[in-house]
Protein backbone atom coordinates (compact mmCIF):
# COMPACT_ATOMS: atom_id res chain seq x y z
CA UNK A 1 0.00 0.00 0.00
CA UNK A 2 1.15 3.51 -0.95
CA UNK A 3 0.75 7.22 -0.77
CA UNK A 4 1.91 9.08 -3.18
CA UNK A 5 5.58 7.51 -3.12
CA UNK A 6 5.19 6.61 0.31
CA UNK A 7 5.42 2.68 0.85
CA UNK A 8 3.66 0.55 3.39
CA UNK A 9 3.20 -2.66 3.04
CA UNK A 10 0.60 -4.70 3.70
CA UNK A 11 -2.23 -3.91 6.00
CA UNK A 12 -0.38 -1.18 7.69
CA UNK A 13 -1.84 0.57 11.26
CA UNK A 14 -1.96 4.06 11.24
CA UNK A 15 -2.35 6.59 14.55
CA UNK A 16 -5.16 9.04 14.40
CA UNK A 17 -4.55 12.54 14.63
CA UNK A 18 -6.07 13.87 17.79
CA UNK A 19 -6.22 16.79 19.50
CA UNK A 20 -4.50 16.67 23.10
CA UNK A 21 -3.65 13.13 22.53
CA UNK A 22 -0.96 12.65 19.68
CA UNK A 23 2.15 15.09 21.06
CA UNK A 24 5.28 13.52 19.91
CA UNK A 25 6.06 11.49 22.93
CA UNK A 26 3.04 9.55 22.76
CA UNK A 27 3.65 9.39 18.72
CA UNK A 28 7.10 7.87 18.99
CA UNK A 29 5.71 5.32 21.56
CA UNK A 30 2.94 4.29 18.96
CA UNK A 31 5.82 3.79 15.96
CA UNK A 32 8.07 1.87 17.82
CA UNK A 33 5.17 -0.70 18.76
CA UNK A 34 4.19 -1.31 15.09
CA UNK A 35 2.44 2.03 14.19
CA UNK A 36 3.34 2.22 10.40
CA UNK A 37 1.83 6.17 10.26
CA UNK A 38 1.77 8.57 12.74
CA UNK A 39 -0.21 12.13 12.77
CA UNK A 40 0.36 15.40 15.20
CA UNK A 41 -2.31 16.80 16.25
CA UNK A 42 -4.53 18.85 14.32
CA UNK A 43 -3.91 21.79 14.03
CA UNK A 44 -5.83 24.98 12.97
CA UNK A 45 -5.10 26.95 9.53
CA UNK A 46 -5.84 30.62 11.43
CA UNK A 47 -4.08 29.85 14.27
CA UNK A 48 -0.85 29.20 11.77
CA UNK A 49 -1.27 32.28 9.92
CA UNK A 50 -1.67 34.36 12.89
CA UNK A 51 1.74 32.75 14.27
CA UNK A 52 0.21 31.29 17.36
CA UNK A 53 2.92 29.94 19.85
CA UNK A 54 0.82 26.82 21.05
CA UNK A 55 0.04 25.92 17.35
CA UNK A 56 3.53 26.34 15.46
CA UNK A 57 4.76 24.36 18.56
CA UNK A 58 2.08 21.06 16.94
CA UNK A 59 4.37 21.41 13.74
CA UNK A 60 7.34 20.04 15.62
CA UNK A 61 8.56 16.50 14.14
CA UNK A 62 11.28 14.03 14.74
CA UNK A 63 12.64 12.04 11.59
CA UNK A 64 12.22 8.95 14.50
CA UNK A 65 8.85 9.02 13.71
CA UNK A 66 8.70 8.81 10.08
CA UNK A 67 6.16 8.67 7.51
CA UNK A 68 4.52 11.63 9.93
CA UNK A 69 1.54 13.44 8.77
CA UNK A 70 0.22 16.97 9.88
CA UNK A 71 -3.47 17.58 9.47
CA UNK A 72 -4.96 20.94 9.14
CA UNK A 73 -8.18 22.47 9.76
CA UNK A 74 -10.44 25.48 8.70
CA UNK A 75 -13.16 27.13 6.18
CA UNK A 76 -11.61 29.23 4.06
CA UNK A 77 -9.80 28.73 1.08
CA UNK A 78 -7.03 30.99 1.17
CA UNK A 79 -6.02 30.09 4.95
CA UNK A 80 -5.90 26.63 4.18
CA UNK A 81 -3.13 27.09 1.10
CA UNK A 82 -1.32 29.51 3.61
CA UNK A 83 -1.43 27.15 6.45
CA UNK A 84 -0.61 24.52 4.04
CA UNK A 85 2.40 26.11 2.65
CA UNK A 86 3.72 26.97 6.53
CA UNK A 87 3.19 23.13 7.03
CA UNK A 88 5.29 21.65 4.46
CA UNK A 89 8.24 24.17 5.33
CA UNK A 90 7.73 21.69 8.58
CA UNK A 91 8.92 18.84 6.58
CA UNK A 92 6.16 15.72 7.17
CA UNK A 93 5.38 13.28 4.58
CA UNK A 94 1.91 14.54 3.62
CA UNK A 95 -0.46 16.83 4.77
CA UNK A 96 -4.09 15.90 5.66
CA UNK A 97 -7.28 17.68 4.98
CA UNK A 98 -9.66 17.56 8.56
CA UNK A 99 -13.08 17.53 7.44
CA UNK A 100 -14.58 15.24 9.78
CA UNK A 101 -13.62 16.46 12.96
CA UNK A 102 -17.53 16.94 14.42
CA UNK A 103 -16.71 18.65 18.13
CA UNK A 104 -18.59 22.31 18.06
CA UNK A 105 -15.88 24.34 18.46
CA UNK A 106 -14.68 23.47 14.87
CA UNK A 107 -17.67 21.70 12.93
CA UNK A 108 -19.95 24.64 14.42
CA UNK A 109 -17.81 26.94 12.85
CA UNK A 110 -17.77 25.28 9.39
CA UNK A 111 -14.36 23.55 9.74
CA UNK A 112 -13.93 20.28 10.23
CA UNK A 113 -16.58 17.94 9.56
CA UNK A 114 -18.75 21.32 9.76
CA UNK A 115 -17.38 21.18 5.23
CA UNK A 116 -20.19 18.04 4.46
CA UNK A 117 -22.55 20.93 4.64
CA UNK A 118 -20.85 22.96 1.76
CA UNK A 119 -19.19 20.26 -0.54
CA UNK A 120 -18.54 23.29 -2.94
CA UNK A 121 -16.24 24.84 -0.62
CA UNK A 122 -14.49 21.32 0.73
CA UNK A 123 -13.51 20.75 -2.72
CA UNK A 124 -12.25 24.24 -3.85
CA UNK A 125 -10.93 24.08 -0.68
CA UNK A 126 -8.77 20.57 -1.35
CA UNK A 127 -8.04 21.77 -4.86
CA UNK A 128 -6.29 25.13 -3.78
CA UNK A 129 -4.26 23.17 -1.53
CA UNK A 130 -3.70 20.22 -3.87
CA UNK A 131 -2.07 22.67 -6.23
CA UNK A 132 -0.45 24.66 -3.34
CA UNK A 133 2.40 22.16 -2.08
CA UNK A 134 4.13 19.33 -3.63
CA UNK A 135 3.82 17.26 -0.81
CA UNK A 136 0.92 14.34 -0.98
CA UNK A 137 -2.40 15.83 0.41
CA UNK A 138 -5.22 13.53 1.77
CA UNK A 139 -7.97 13.82 3.39
CA UNK A 140 -10.08 12.28 6.67
CA UNK A 141 -13.70 12.57 6.48
CA UNK A 142 -17.02 11.16 7.67
CA UNK A 143 -19.90 9.56 6.20
CA UNK A 144 -21.82 12.68 6.35
CA UNK A 145 -23.44 15.17 7.89
CA UNK A 146 -26.35 13.08 9.16
CA UNK A 147 -27.89 9.80 8.34
CA UNK A 148 -29.80 11.90 5.87
CA UNK A 149 -27.18 12.89 3.81
CA UNK A 150 -25.03 9.71 3.53
CA UNK A 151 -22.81 11.09 0.57
CA UNK A 152 -19.28 9.92 1.10
CA UNK A 153 -19.78 7.44 -2.14
CA UNK A 154 -19.70 10.49 -4.29
CA UNK A 155 -17.69 12.83 -1.96
CA UNK A 156 -14.87 10.25 -2.66
CA UNK A 157 -15.03 10.38 -6.17
CA UNK A 158 -15.12 13.96 -6.68
CA UNK A 159 -11.96 14.36 -3.87
CA UNK A 160 -9.99 12.02 -6.17
CA UNK A 161 -10.64 14.22 -8.98
CA UNK A 162 -9.10 17.18 -7.08
CA UNK A 163 -5.85 15.51 -6.89
CA UNK A 164 -5.70 13.87 -3.32
CA UNK A 165 -3.48 10.48 -2.70
CA UNK A 166 -5.65 9.08 -0.10
CA UNK A 167 -8.81 9.14 1.76
CA UNK A 168 -9.89 8.32 5.47
CA UNK A 169 -13.25 7.81 6.50
CA UNK A 170 -14.08 7.83 10.02
CA UNK A 171 -17.45 5.30 9.78
CA UNK A 172 -19.81 7.93 11.67
CA UNK A 173 -22.01 11.13 10.27
CA UNK A 174 -21.30 14.23 12.34
CA UNK A 175 -24.46 14.34 13.76
CA UNK A 176 -23.36 10.77 15.61
CA UNK A 177 -20.64 12.51 17.06
CA UNK A 178 -18.75 9.24 18.89
CA UNK A 179 -22.02 7.75 19.90
CA UNK A 180 -23.25 4.22 18.62
CA UNK A 181 -21.42 2.23 16.62
CA UNK A 182 -18.87 2.99 13.29
CA UNK A 183 -20.80 1.74 10.18
CA UNK A 184 -17.71 0.85 7.97
CA UNK A 185 -20.73 -0.61 4.94
CA UNK A 186 -20.20 2.53 3.16
CA UNK A 187 -16.38 2.32 3.86
CA UNK A 188 -16.51 -0.66 1.77
CA UNK A 189 -19.04 -0.02 -0.91
CA UNK A 190 -15.88 3.24 -1.60
CA UNK A 191 -13.30 0.96 -1.76
CA UNK A 192 -15.27 -1.60 -3.77
CA UNK A 193 -16.30 1.25 -6.41
CA UNK A 194 -14.00 0.50 -9.74
CA UNK A 195 -13.38 4.62 -10.23
CA UNK A 196 -11.64 4.89 -6.96
CA UNK A 197 -7.89 3.62 -7.38
CA UNK A 198 -6.40 5.94 -4.64
CA UNK A 199 -5.64 4.13 -0.66
CA UNK A 200 -9.08 3.83 1.48
CA UNK A 201 -8.62 3.63 4.87
CA UNK A 202 -11.00 2.95 7.61
CA UNK A 203 -11.69 4.06 11.04
CA UNK A 204 -14.06 3.76 13.72
CA UNK A 205 -14.44 1.84 16.78
CA UNK A 206 -11.21 -0.64 16.22
CA UNK A 207 -10.15 -1.76 19.72
CA UNK A 208 -7.50 -4.37 18.54
CA UNK A 209 -4.83 -5.74 16.05
CA UNK A 210 -7.78 -8.40 15.57
CA UNK A 211 -10.51 -5.87 14.77
CA UNK A 212 -8.38 -4.72 12.57
CA UNK A 213 -7.95 -7.56 10.90
CA UNK A 214 -11.34 -8.46 10.50
CA UNK A 215 -11.57 -4.72 9.36
CA UNK A 216 -9.22 -5.68 6.24
CA UNK A 217 -10.95 -9.26 5.39
CA UNK A 218 -14.39 -7.72 5.35
CA UNK A 219 -14.25 -4.52 3.69
CA UNK A 220 -11.16 -4.45 1.65
CA UNK A 221 -9.35 -1.35 3.02
CA UNK A 222 -5.90 -0.65 2.55
CA UNK A 223 -5.24 0.56 5.81
CA UNK A 224 -6.51 0.89 9.12
CA UNK A 225 -6.50 4.03 11.47
CA UNK A 226 -7.17 3.40 15.29
CA UNK A 227 -8.29 6.60 17.60
CA UNK A 228 -9.68 6.77 21.06
CA UNK A 229 -8.65 3.09 21.47
CA UNK A 230 -4.65 4.21 21.80
CA UNK A 231 -5.46 6.08 24.78
CA UNK A 232 -2.71 5.29 27.51
CA UNK A 233 -2.71 2.27 25.38
CA UNK A 234 0.36 2.72 22.72
CA UNK A 235 0.94 -0.84 22.27
CA UNK A 236 -2.34 -1.61 21.22
CA UNK A 237 -0.41 -1.75 17.56
CA UNK A 238 1.41 -4.93 18.68
CA UNK A 239 0.86 -8.10 19.50
CA UNK A 240 3.53 -8.41 21.87
CA UNK A 241 1.71 -9.67 25.61
CA UNK A 242 3.16 -6.78 28.14
CA UNK A 243 2.72 -7.05 31.68
CA UNK A 244 0.77 -4.31 34.03
CA UNK A 245 4.37 -3.23 35.45
CA UNK A 246 5.68 -3.32 31.68
CA UNK A 247 2.82 -0.92 31.00
CA UNK A 248 3.32 1.02 33.49
CA UNK A 249 6.93 1.62 32.92
CA UNK A 250 5.96 2.79 28.92
CA UNK A 251 3.23 5.31 30.99
CA UNK A 252 6.45 6.58 32.73
CA UNK A 253 8.50 6.87 29.93
CA UNK A 254 5.89 8.19 27.91
CA UNK A 255 5.65 11.70 30.98
CA UNK A 256 9.73 11.50 30.43
CA UNK A 257 9.72 11.44 27.27
CA UNK A 258 7.38 14.89 26.78
CA UNK A 259 9.62 16.67 29.08
CA UNK A 260 12.81 15.70 27.55
CA UNK A 261 10.91 16.85 24.00
CA UNK A 262 9.55 19.78 25.52
CA UNK A 263 12.52 21.00 26.99
CA UNK A 264 14.77 20.92 23.63
CA UNK A 265 12.06 22.72 21.88
CA UNK A 266 11.31 25.49 24.78
CA UNK A 267 10.81 29.08 23.25
CA UNK A 268 12.57 31.91 24.91
CA UNK A 269 10.82 33.13 28.14
CA UNK A 270 9.60 29.60 28.66
CA UNK A 271 10.00 28.93 32.23
CA UNK A 272 10.73 25.40 33.72
CA UNK A 273 7.28 25.37 35.31
CA UNK A 274 5.47 26.26 31.93
CA UNK A 275 7.05 23.81 30.24
CA UNK A 276 6.60 20.99 32.82
CA UNK A 277 2.97 21.98 32.80
CA UNK A 278 2.51 21.72 29.31
CA UNK A 279 4.30 18.28 29.71
CA UNK A 280 1.52 16.94 32.05
CA UNK A 281 -1.34 18.11 30.10
CA UNK A 282 -0.01 16.20 27.38
CA UNK A 283 -0.04 12.76 29.50
CA UNK A 284 -2.52 12.86 32.01
CA UNK A 285 -4.88 12.12 29.60
CA UNK A 286 -3.82 9.21 28.85
CA UNK A 287 -3.21 8.15 32.27
CA UNK A 288 -6.78 9.09 32.77
CA UNK A 289 -7.63 7.11 30.53
CA UNK A 290 -5.72 4.03 30.20
CA UNK A 291 -7.20 0.32 30.75
CA UNK A 292 -4.24 -0.54 33.13
CA UNK A 293 -6.06 0.42 35.74
CA UNK A 294 -9.46 -1.03 35.21
CA UNK A 295 -8.86 -3.34 37.55
CA UNK A 296 -8.14 -1.02 40.79
CA UNK A 297 -11.48 -1.05 42.92
CA UNK A 298 -12.86 2.78 43.18
CA UNK A 299 -10.47 4.45 40.69
CA UNK A 300 -12.49 7.46 39.94
CA UNK A 301 -10.74 9.38 42.65
CA UNK A 302 -7.18 8.23 41.49
CA UNK A 303 -7.97 9.15 38.20
CA UNK A 304 -8.96 12.98 39.91
CA UNK A 305 -5.83 13.33 41.05
CA UNK A 306 -4.28 12.27 37.57
CA UNK A 307 -6.21 14.95 36.01
CA UNK A 308 -5.01 17.64 38.51
CA UNK A 309 -1.72 16.44 39.51
CA UNK A 310 0.24 19.42 38.18
CA UNK A 311 4.09 18.23 38.72
CA UNK A 312 6.14 15.07 37.05
CA UNK A 313 6.90 14.27 40.54
CA UNK A 314 3.31 14.14 41.28
CA UNK A 315 2.14 12.19 38.55
CA UNK A 316 5.16 9.43 39.08
CA UNK A 317 3.81 9.21 42.37
CA UNK A 318 0.31 8.45 41.35
CA UNK A 319 1.61 5.61 38.75
CA UNK A 320 3.69 4.06 41.59
CA UNK A 321 1.36 3.87 43.93
CA UNK A 322 -1.09 2.23 41.54
CA UNK A 323 1.59 -0.22 40.51
CA UNK A 324 1.52 -1.49 44.48
CA UNK A 325 -1.60 -1.43 44.53
CA UNK A 326 -2.16 -3.90 41.36
CA UNK A 327 0.43 -6.08 42.45
CA UNK A 328 -1.84 -6.82 45.71
CA UNK A 329 -4.85 -7.30 43.99
CA UNK A 330 -3.32 -9.70 41.27
CA UNK A 331 -3.37 -13.48 42.43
Amino acid sequence: MKIGNIEFGERPLFLAPMEDVTDIGFRMLCKRFGAAMVYTEFVSAEALIRDVKTTIRKLTISDEERPVGIQIYGRDAEAMVEAARIVEQAGPDLIDLNFGCPVKKVAGKGAGAGMLQNIPKLLEITQKVVEAVSLPVTVKTRLGWNHEQLIITSLAEQLQACGIKALTIHGRTRSQMYTGQADWTLIGEVKKNPKIHIPIIGNGDITSIDEAEAAFDRYGVDAVMIGRATFGAPWVFSRQQLTVDEKIDILEEQLRLNMARLILTRKPGDTNYAVEKRAILHTRRHLAATPVFKGIPNFRETRIQMLRAETQDELLTILENCRELLRTLTP
